[in-house]
C-alpha cells in the first residue's frame, strides 16, 4: 500500500501541508511520498523535467493520495493545477483521492467539492465521500477533521485492505 500527499500551497511547509499530513496519517499512517509543490520551483513548468515526471508517476500509482490546497479565488491554486495538468484523464490516478482545502471562512466551504473533487475524479481517482474543507484558523484542531474522518474511514480502510489482499 502506497500513500502520497500533494500540496499546492505556494508557501513551503505550510498549514496546508500540516493538514494534509494529518489526514493521511489518520487514514493510513505515515505517507510514503510527500510532494510540497512549492519546493519544485521552475521544474514544475518544464514538461520534460524527469524529476517531476517521476513524481507524477508515483502519485498516480498511489493507493491513497491526499491532494490539498489553500482556497484562492474560490478554487485550488494555479500551482496545484500545473501539477494536475500532467495527469492523463481517467487513468492518471489509480487509487483513492482525498480533496482537502483550507480557507479563511465558511463562505468557501463548498470550494473543494465544486472545484477539486471533480478534477480528481476526472483523473481517475475514487473520492471517498465528500471533499474536506477546514478553516485556516482551526487547521491544528482535531475536532475540525473528526466528523469527516469518522464518515470516510470505514470506506478508506476497506478499500486499502482490498488493495493489499
Amino acid at each position: 500500500m502506497t500513500v502520497a500527499v500533494v500540496v499546492g500551497n505556494p508557501k513551503p511547509a505550510s498549514r496546508t501541508l500540516s493538514s494534509a499530513l494529518y489526514v493521511a496519517r489518520e487514514l493510513a499512517g505515515e505517507p510514503d511520498l510527500v510532494v510540497d509543490l512549492a519546493t519544485l520551483g521552475p521544474a514544475l513548468l518544464d514538461w520534460s523535467d524527469a524529476g517531476v515526471g517521476d513524481l507524477v508517476a508515483q502519485v498516480g500509482a498511489a493507493d491513497l493520495v491526499v491532494v490539498a490546497s489553500p482556497t484562492y479565488k474560490s478554487s485550488y491554486t494555479g500551482l496545484l493545477k500545473l501539477f494536475l495538468d500532467r495527469f492523463a484523464a481517467d487513468t492518471g490516478l489509480n487509487g483513492l483521492a482525498v480533496p482537502l482545502m483550507l480557507g479563511g471562512g465558511p463562505a468557501h466551504a463548498l470550494a473543494p467539492e465544486y472545484t477539486l473533487r471533480p478534477i480528481l475524479a476526472e483523473l481517475g481517482g475514487t473520492v471517498p465521500g465528500r471533499a474536506l474543507y477546514v478553516l485556516d484558523s482551526a487547521h491544528d484542531d482535531d475536532a475540525s477533521y473528526r466528523p469527516w474522518l469518522d464518515a470516510v474511514r470505514p470506506f478508506v480502510s476497506a478499500y486499502l485492505e482490498s488493495r493489499t489482499a
